[in-house]
């Protein structure tokens, strides 16, 4: 019986055919949304754990905080973005931070923008101005030269080392070390250039020129604090409690009594990745619920069309009732109509969503990211399920209308 009313739904798709394929469309729709945004989230989910795990599970992040905004420097672009700029955050901090027990190695930074010159070559480059300890904490590898010391970071020295991207593009195949560039009104000298590092949360690390902090801070942004540090822990299993002591410790040096106003934010690696955690989470539960508005339209679109489908076949389901069909094998042939619709239309649409997140990939790629392509098997016969409980609830109306008609007003209905 069950395979007698697929027969003659699946011949009743046939036949109304245009039909068919705009009530599909509308599941086609909701179900490569929701692939997408899984894919996708998921592939930008493993891009930036991975990103944060590169750091080590050894590794404190203490940055600058708008106070009571809840938000460190790299959230709200502290002085960009709230007008507000932090300058407590400073190196005598670092080296006091230095002093607590479980503190293996830190270093302290700031960034700026400058355009390097050489001869006739321009470029608009990023600052990244590190103490010497950066070397020995950040996964960065010297490719020729040396990187700068101690005492060039506290004797001002003009000195940098370049990224790899900067090498090739001031000075191509030629001779890097010991030339001098000029950034604003002031020379300084290339002393090394670091291997190819790709990049990290967008940015492109090998565009970039390490300087030391302080002659950063003093020659070329005319200031005295920085806008981060990291901190390398001896024991990771206690980095969390560590992470508390530096921010007693910062509390008491920048007289604050009160949490909420914290000028600062010290966050450790395992902490980094469960807020990423949540943040995704909830990111994609919004992003799903918002794709799923579209498959309830789906699905009132299908119900519309199978009530429509219904008045125009009532004659025949009379004719059917007539020649013996009950009212459950009519009620099977309408669901079946409903589910078959929204079963191609999850194929479809897990096929669209493929080739979308394929593109967004490509197009991320391309730019630079390492985007992962991440599309899991539960997710297709999660969608595959969703879709045909679609049909299933969407479609039990119409199905239990024409189920429940009269013979005898059903005849007379085409006449």
């Amino acid at each position: 019986m069950i395979s007698e009313s697929l027969k003659i739904a699946i011949d009743a798709l046939k036949n109304n055919l245009s039909r068919t394929v705009l009530t599909v469309l509308g599941i086609v729709i909701g179900i490569s949304s929701v692939i997408t945004v899984i894919a996708v989230g998921q592939g930008i989910k493993q891009f930036v754990v991975k990103q944060v795990e590169g750091f080590g599970p050894d590794l404190i992040e203490v940055e600058i905080k708008v106070p009571s905004a809840g938000k460190t420097s790299s959230e709200n672009a502290v002085g960009i973005a709230t007008g507000i700029e932090i300058t407590t955050l400073t190196i005598n901090d670092q080296q006091a931070i230095n002093k607590l027990p479980n503190i293996k190695n830190s270093y302290a930074g700031s960034i700026g923008q400058q355009i390097v010159s050489f001869e006739d070559k321009n470029k608009q480059v990023l600052l990244f101005g590190v103490t010497s300890e950066f070397i020995n904490i950040d996964t960065a590898n010297v490719e020729t030269g040396r990187f700068f010391t101690d005492d060039e970071d506290r004797s001002l020295a003009n000195v940098v080392v370049i990224g790899s991207k900067v090498k090739e593009e001031i000075f191509g195949d030629g001779d890097h070390l010991g030339k001098l560039v000029k950034m604003g009104n002031q020379k300084f000298r290339v002393i090394g250039a670091l291997e190819s590092r790709g990049t990290t949360f967008g940015f492109d690390m090998d565009d970039m020129i390490y300087v030391p902090t302080r002659t950063l801070q003093k020659k070329i942004m005319g200031v005295d604090h920085v806008s981060f540090m990291m901190v390398q822990v001896f024991d990771s299993t206690i980095v969390e409690e560590t992470a508390e002591e530096i921010t007693w410790l910062l509390r008491d040096r920048h007289d604050i009594t009160d949490p909420d106003k914290d000028d600062f934010h010290a966050t450790s690696m395992a902490e980094a990745l469960e807020i990423l955690d949540t943040v995704f989470w909830a990111i994609s539960l919004l992003l799903i619920a918002v794709a799923s508005v579209s498959l309830i339209v789906g699905g009132v679109g299908i119900m519309n069309i199978m009530y429509v489908s219904v008045m125009e076949r009532v004659y025949e389901i009379g004719l059917r009732k007539a020649v013996g069909a009950s009212r459950k094998e009519i009620l099977n042939q309408f669901l079946w109509e409903a589910i078959i619709i929204t079963f191609f239309g999850a194929v479809i649409g897990i096929i669209v969503g493929v080739i979308l997140s394929l593109i967004i990939t490509f197009a991320a790629k391309s730019q630079g990211l390492d985007l992962q392509l991440i599309i899991s098997f539960s997710s297709i016969v999660l969608s595959c399920g969703v879709a045909v409980m679609i049909g299933l609830v969407f479609g039990i109306l119409p199905a239990r209308t024409a189920a429940k008609m009269d013979v005898i007003q059903a005849l007379r209905y085409n006449k």
